[in-house]
């Protein structure tokens, strides 16, 4: 999980594990979730999934920042 600040909102980048069987590689699931003073404002719910963790997080803080633009 990674979190920035962006225009007075903590958001949140995720990266949920996912593997299909034991012999495949991991693969990450990427969400975002954005708060305001510490409450809850909106989460993404699954935004696709990943090769890596680091992609999967910026997935989700590119949703997130795309969603205060159009909402903040």
């Amino acid at each position: 999980m990674e979190r920035q600040n962006y225009r007075g909102y903590a958001i949140w980048g995720h990266a949920i594990a996912q593997r299909d069987n034991l012999l495949e590689h991991d693969r990450y699931a990427a969400s975002g979730t954005i708060t305001r003073d510490t409450k809850f404002v909106e989460a993404s719910g699954i935004l696709g999934v990943f090769v890596s963790e680091q992609e999967a997080q910026e997935a989700g803080l590119s949703w997130a920042r795309a969603w205060v633009d159009n909402h903040g």
